[in-house]
């Protein structure tokens, strides 16, 4: 039992680590390529306090159960299912910063740049917040992938709650910078998080 124990903590604890790696170095790096030395800075590596503190809390989640309910941890179906959910949400947030480009910032702008323009190709003809989006399903598949389910009901939760005050915001800024062309984008195309329009 100890060795299956074991080896399931460190494959978990591995894709863990290789997710949330990947993710925060490709978003600078990324960064870097998009914007430029002179324009990046480690915030770009996307990890503030609160977001140090909800790993923390699903690392100890993780350790807890694993101790007192092992077999709660070897469901691969559901662990596999959580990676999948890493691996699109990777896929459709990278998208959406190579496509937006110069568009793409980590931080809302309030004013128009001159370079700032309403990208409507490519995955955004689909999905008018695909970082978002993809951010949401890496997010909570994180915690599927660890099968924990306090810590994917608490993620899921607190990143919806997180995009549904951002959103608002940010498009308060895009209606008045692009005018009716964002009314008629925001019309026909989905926000990609659910229960917002």
């Amino acid at each position: 039992m100890a060795e299956i124990l074991c080896s399931t903590a460190c494959i978990h604890l591995l894709e863990m680590f290789l997710a949330v790696s990947f993710f925060h170095w490709s978003e600078y790096i990324l960064a870097l390529s998009i914007h430029g030395r002179d324009n990046v800075t480690m915030k770009s590596l996307l990890i503030s306090k609160d977001y140090v503190i909800a790993m923390g809390c699903s690392l100890l989640e993780y350790l807890v159960e694993i101790n007192i309910f092992p077999a709660m941890k070897e469901h691969w179906i559901i662990s596999s299912i959580g990676l999948s959910m890493v691996v699109v949400g990777e896929i459709i947030r990278k998208l959406a910063i190579i496509t937006a480009a110069r568009s793409f910032t980590h931080l809302i702008r309030i004013r128009r740049d001159e370079d700032h323009k309403l990208v409507t190709h490519g995955i955004f003809r689909y999905i008018r917040h695909p970082g978002y989006c993809g951010f949401l399903i890496w997010s909570v598949g994180t915690q599927i992938m660890l099968c924990n389910p306090l810590s994917t009901a608490a993620f899921a939760i607190v990143v919806w709650r997180f995009f549904h005050l951002r959103i608002r915001y940010e498009e308060f800024y895009l209606r008045q910078f692009f005018g009716s062309e964002y009314e008629e984008y925001a019309r026909r195309t989905p926000c990609g998080i659910p229960f917002i329009k």
